[in-house]
């Protein structure tokens, strides 16, 4: 059993089967990838496991309870993040402020960063950020406003503001999209570490194959909404059947 189960899940838009029986199982402390051609039904399989979309049949169990029809900050609490494709920062605010913004959840009287954990002052959270900026190299940037980095430092940015939410799961939908070589290389460097260091389990949709064999340990293939085959990046490439979903035919 892994911390994320789907099972026999199924996803019609009209007339078209986006997601079509598909069973997938991450394990816990794994780095996994999900990959496949255009419209082979990545986004929407990464969609209903952050809750955003429901199912027709089957079921999503995050560490043994369903995601399904859940809103994004009871995800949170899970410990479930979600990095998307186009980061999603506050460009007029610094770098540290975009990180101390989720910390500033008040329940109870008190600051809560996560379902488990208390925060009791603003200096707590404040070195929080100090620390976790430096945990993925951009104490020298904290005071920069968001909106001036690179796309491959928002990036960056945007999963510091992950990991201070303290999630078991990172889920990143091409986190590597429109990063020149050495920001793509960087950011893969970066989810080693924070999968070595933290002990998060990141799972990855992805088109780039440089990023997939470099960082993935266990690799789903999707081609027309249904999973192809999933295996160690070794036994992935040159696979007839993954080269057939790819290029058309198989060799």
């Amino acid at each position: 059993m892994g911390i994320l189960e789907v099972k026999g899940v199924n996803k019609r838009f009209g007339g078209l089967q986006a997601l079509d029986d598909v069973n997938l199982t991450v394990a816990e402390n794994s780095l996994h990838a999900i990959i496949g051609p255009n419209g082979a039904g990545k986004s929407t399989l990464l969609n209903c496991l952050v809750g955003k979309l429901i199912p027709d049949t089957g079921s999503v169990m995050f560490d043994g309870q369903s995601v399904l029809g859940r809103k994004p900050h009871e995800i949170n609490q899970m410990g479930i993040s979600r990095v998307f494709q186009t980061p999603e920062i506050f460009a007029d605010l610094t770098v540290k402020e975009n990180v101390m913004i989720p910390c500033f959840a008040k329940r109870d009287g008190a600051f809560r960063m996560h379902a488990i954990e208390k925060v009791d002052t603003e200096a707590d959270i404040n070195e929080m950020a100090e620390t976790i900026l430096v945990d993925v190299n951009m104490q020298d940037r904290i005071n920069d406003h968001a909106g001036s980095l690179s796309r491959g430092d928002k990036r960056r940015l945007e999963i510091a503001m992950c990991l201070v939410q303290q999630p078991r799961l990172l889920l990143l939908d091409e986190p590597t999209a429109g990063m020149a070589r050495a920001d793509t290389n960087r950011t893969i460097d970066l989810l080693k570490e924070i999968h070595a260091q933290r002990d998060i389990t990141v799972a990855i949709i992805e088109h780039d194959m440089h990023v997939v064999f470099s960082l993935a340990e266990r690799i789903t293939v999707l081609a027309q909404g249904a999973p192809l085959v999933e295996d160690t990046p070794d036994n992935i490439k040159g696979h007839p059947k993954v080269r057939e979903a790819y290029l058309g035919e198989a060799h």
